[in-house]
């Protein structure tokens, strides 16, 4: 299987208060084979809190604007992207808020 891995930015609020940490319990507890990883800034300043999702030949996603609240939408987004074999969504409803968070959608 292919590592799928969240990158958080540490720097933004949501990562200065344990985003990281809250997201590998989350998936943990939901059994989610996902590396969360902390880097120092994603350079997305202008929606902070930044976090992304990518794998190899998967189309990677980038939210913005992520709070502690948006975890549960964190994961629904979480398991459909490993069920999905190129990473593209065929609907985006049950992603709650993240619908309107999405900063970019980068081919794989």
């Amino acid at each position: 299987m292919t590592l799928t891995v969240v990158t958080v930015c540490a720097s933004c609020p949501a990562g200065q208060s344990g985003l990281a940490e809250e997201l590998r319990t989350a998936f943990g507890f939901k059994r989610l084979p996902l590396e969360v990883r902390e880097v120092d800034c994603m350079s997305g300043c202008t929606r902070p809190s930044s976090v992304a999702f990518r794998a190899q030949g998967k189309t990677a996603y980038l939210f913005g604007e992520i709070t502690g609240d948006d975890v549960p939408d964190l994961v629904i987004f979480a398991r459909l992207y490993l069920e999905s074999i190129d990473g593209n969504l065929t609907d985006a409803r049950p992603l709650g808020s993240l619908r309107t968070k999405a900063i970019a959608r980068i081919p794989g």
